[in-house]
């Protein structure tokens, strides 16, 4: 596979993202119209750069009923992992950015995280249900190897015995594998790693800065046998690139020791729909249109529908065709043949006296 990646001159190596698209919520911007400008000009700086703040608030109660969580956690704002079809460049914006470029290399980190959750948990008006870490961005990002937000938050819910799920497509969760041990003991964690393709020039290029598709089988048999009840995600299927891998994704992660697993269709919403695309023409020029006609036909002929109950699987023939691919091979290698329930009664608040009834 040739791809853009291979021209330095025309291409941001170990980026999703090759523009940055313009911020809806800015009346302003900069951009450099013509190559000869003599105008002062630079380029947009390419290291990853680490923006620390304050946060006001951690815990986001998550109204869509697509997602299957009740409650967010997300220790980073923007993503280093650099996924072309992340739903949450658009969240970007709300914090002067762009969804592009921006969203890799400027990376919102939340110091307080750990000191927030415990607040809130502390609150006595909590009934205890199931957090999540990510939703929007990956918990485990390179960012956490520097500044361990994500352990020191999996440290408090064990202090409060509080469940919680994880989201990742990072090796480095197996840095946790000590407190995901104990957690796991008690039923009070699950663990879904996503991966989209298993194809390495593919995942290359479309999740540049993740890792490989062999080191996340590797996390979901090390973190099994730990005792760790693990899923694979496969989000998002994308016909024409990655809906071929479903098989062997699946038959690969159950032979690992997953358990259960869980999928999504492609959309495109806001301004991923322009970076995609984008991106999508600079990879694969040969199959760009076949790819993209293929989407639109999933969402009634749009890239993106944002109605809930359709919006994460579409709709069509195609989108079809890979709901039923899903649902024989889940059955077939055994995923989610029961349902996985975290033990919600363990919730104690330090110190805090234990229920005789």
């Amino acid at each position: 596979m040739e791809t853009n990646q291979e021209k330095p001159d025309q291409y941001f190596k170990g980026r999703g993202a090759q523009i940055n698209t313009r911020n809806r919520f800015l009346r302003n911007e900069i951009v450099r119209e013509h190559i000869e400008s003599i105008d002062d000009w630079s380029e947009p700086n390419v290291a990853t750069q680490f923006l620390e703040e304050n946060a006001k608030s951690f815990v986001n109660k998550v109204d869509s009923p697509d997602v299957g969580m009740y409650y967010s956690m997300n220790p980073y704002q923007g993503c280093e992992h650099g996924c072309i079809y992340c739903y949450a460049r658009n969240s970007f914006e709300y914090y002067g950015y762009s969804a592009g470029l921006d969203f890799e290399r400027k990376i919102i980190v939340k110091r307080n995280a750990p000191e927030l959750l415990r607040k809130f948990l502390q609150h006595p008006k909590w009934q205890c249900m199931p957090l999540s870490l990510s939703g929007n961005t990956d918990c485990y990002q390179p960012a956490e190897k520097k500044f361990e937000l994500t352990r020191k938050c999996l440290e408090v819910c064990l202090e409060f015995n509080q469940p919680v799920g994880i989201i990742t497509k990072n090796a480095g969760v197996l840095r946790d594998k000590d407190i995901l041990q104990e957690l796991a003991k008690k039923n009070l964690v699950t663990v879904l790693m996503t991966i989209t393709a298993m194809d390495e020039e593919l995942r290359r290029v479309m999740e540049p800065r993740t890792t490989t598709a062999a080191q996340r089988f590797r996390v979901i048999r090390e973190l099994s046998q730990a005792g760790v009840r693990m899923g694979v995600m496969l989000g998002p299927m994308i016909p024409g690139l990655n809906d071929h891998d479903m098989h062997n994704i699946l038959k690969t992660a159950s032979e690992n020791g997953a358990v259960y697993s869980a999928y999504t269709f492609v959309r495109l919403n806001g301004a991923v729909k322009l970076l995609f695309h984008d991106w999508l023409y600079k990879n694969f020029p040969d199959r760009a249109d076949k790819v993209w006609h293929l989407i639109e036909a999933s969402h009634n002929g749009q890239v993106n529908d944002s109605r809930f109950g359709v919006r994460m699987r579409g709709e069509g023939n195609i989108a079809e065709m890979v709901a039923m691919q899903y649902r024989k091979y889940t059955q077939k290698y055994g995923l989610n043949d029961e349902r996985l329930e975290l033990d919600c009664s363990l919730f104690r608040r330090p110190g805090e006296q234990g229920r005789l009834f």
